[in-house]
């Protein structure tokens, strides 16, 4: 069980990674942009991201 947990975890690392490592400038401009946004906003789309995780999760199994 572990093993399954640290290579999801791994496998996040590698994917939150590719976004900063290929265009720095774009990154940094959304991510100033979303730290402008209400704590609403910010937890709607939190949501939304584990719900399309849990969906996609799903979907593999």
């Amino acid at each position: 069980m572990l093993r399954y947990f640290l290579g999801a975890l791994a496998l996040m690392l590698v994917l939150e990674g590719i976004a900063p490592l290929c265009a720095p400038a774009a990154w940094r401009a959304t991510f100033q942009r979303i730290t402008r946004w209400a704590d609403g906003q910010i937890r709607f789309a939190g949501l939304l991201s584990v719900l399309a995780g849990l969906l996609l999760f799903l979907i593999a199994r």
